[in-house]
């Protein structure tokens, strides 16, 4: 289900929000907490912008990274746009795919690490182990810091342990679960990373200097970015500072990872299966079964995780499922499409699906979103028929334009520039029929865009 263009922080799998609004949601909270800084891949942009507008989240900025680099580079962005108006601010670093179960519990963390942060410290939160989980890094606590309550020295950070040593961990009471969350005073973390990782630290300040605003985004510098080393905010400082402490959090928390993990966090039946969407079974039990829409059957199996979309199929045992990553290594070693994206592919307009392609033919939804229109374009190989299945269409087709309505068509030839917008209230469905000798995405010669994508950037 998670694409290289369409990630897992975008997906919903816990609940009826994806990762990015429930980690969004988290933060609403006006006695805590400002809008949030997003920093993400610029691919990513118009997902990510479109997700929070459905929850009616205006976040202070949308950062956009040419390249990932890391979360070291990521938290020097945030700190020094937020250092740039607030030096004395406190910076609440969270990964936007979590899932946080008790969020009150959570605000009581993020309290008491302020105490800590204001105090100069770089905060750390540990979870509280209920398990020997050996994909976790862990974190040992050291003594109670003086002055903050259930605030400790962290003593060392360690790698992720056999199960024998997690097990060994659990017993002793002195560890927790890296979870990678924090809370810095943005003042310290900016000096911690000037001592220990100033390549970091200098891209990064080059990059926000020549970075541009585009639309509601804010463009990095790519050149500059790119040469930030890519290094992990635990091992640029984390793990080298003397002013690193440890709260501990019970929170509910999950890095859900793996669907090992979802089927641990879900509801199940009173055979221990978790099934979501239109599946049908018999006589299984401890399985994970999610459709996206296709009749799902199984018959006779145990610990099996079965996702099915409208593109592919994933079969594996629950103790097996980490192992997918070397089946999507491979699926990019063959170019196979199915690695970077759906059939249901999303735009700032909206988003289309491929529903049959065959040859020099291909079928296709587009979903236009109120008052939102495609670029102004024209293609070398292909002719489009579009159909309006419901809502309104304005369409511009070379010196004219036509309003379209239900069950009305029109036709694009070849090299015509047109352009498709829905000046209506309610969202447009098309059906558009593509017909030529080449019906690849990069035949889109784009001529004037709302969304600044000229040239085409397959974005």
């Amino acid at each position: 289900m998670s694409r290289a263009r369409f990630p897992k922080q975008l997906l919903n799998l816990t609940s009826d929000n994806s990762m990015i609004q429930e980690t969004a949601h988290r933060v609403l909270y006006p006695a805590l907490f400002m809008p949030p800084l997003v920093i993400c891949n610029e691919e990513h942009r118009f997902a990510i912008a479109e997700q929070l507008r459905q929850i009616g989240i205006q976040p202070a900025a949308i950062v956009l990274e040419p390249v990932g680099r890391n979360t070291a580079a990521a938290v020097a962005v945030a700190a020094l746009r937020i250092a740039a108006t607030e030096t004395d601010a406190l910076m609440l670093v969270l990964p936007a795919d979590h899932l946080i179960r008790d969020e009150p519990a959570f605000r009581a963390a993020v309290r008491r690490a302020m105490t800590a942060a204001a105090a100069g410290h770089l905060v750390t939160f540990g979870i509280v182990p209920t398990a020997p989980e050996t994909g976790y890094g862990y974190i040992r606590r050291g003594p109670p810091v003086a002055g903050h309550d259930e605030v400790f020295a962290v003593d060392a950070f360690v790698e992720k342990p056999s199960r024998e040593r997690a097990q060994d961990y659990i017993n002793g009471g002195n560890h927790l679960w890296n979870s990678g969350m924090f809370l810095f005073p943005v003042a310290v973390v900016l000096a911690e990373l000037e001592r220990y990782e100033p390549a970091v630290l200098a891209a990064c300040r080059q990059a926000l200097a020549g970075a541009v605003n585009d639309l509601d985004f804010c463009r990095l510098d790519g050149p500059s970015f790119i040469a930030a080393p890519s290094i992990s905010i635990d091992c640029a400082v984390m793990e080298r500072t003397d002013a690193a402490v440890v709260v501990p959090a019970d929170i509910g928390w999950t890095d859900v990872g793996a669907w090992s993990a979802l089927w641990d966090v879900s509801e199940k039946d009173g055979d221990g299966n978790v099934r979501i969407g239109d599946v049908l079974t018999q006589d299984i039990h401890n399985c994970y079964i999610r459709s996206e829409g296709v009749l799902t059957t199984a018959v006779g199996v145990q610990d099996t995780v079965v996702v099915v979309t409208d593109d592919a199929v994933m079969v594996a045992t629950r103790d097996k499922v980490s192992e997918i990553k070397g089946l999507v290594e491979e699926l990019k070693r063959q170019g196979r499409e199915e690695a970077i994206t759906h059939r249901k592919v999303h735009r700032p307009w909206g988003f289309y699906q491929s529903l049959h392609a065959g040859d020099r033919f291909q079928v296709k939804r587009l979903t236009v979103n109120p008052g939102a229109k495609l670029s102004l374009q024209l293609h070398y190989h292909r002719a489009e028929h579009w159909v309006v299945v419901n809502g309104t269409a304005l369409i511009s087709r070379g010196d004219e334009q036509t309003l379209l309505r239900e069950n009305e068509s029109i036709f694009i030839p070849l090299g015509i520039p047109h352009r498709l917008e829905n000046p209506g209230r309610v969202p447009l469905n098309i059906i558009e029929v593509q017909s030529g000798a080449y019906l690849g995405e990069d035949d889109i010669v784009r001529l004037d865009d709302t969304y600044g994508r000229i040239p085409l950037t397959n974005s």
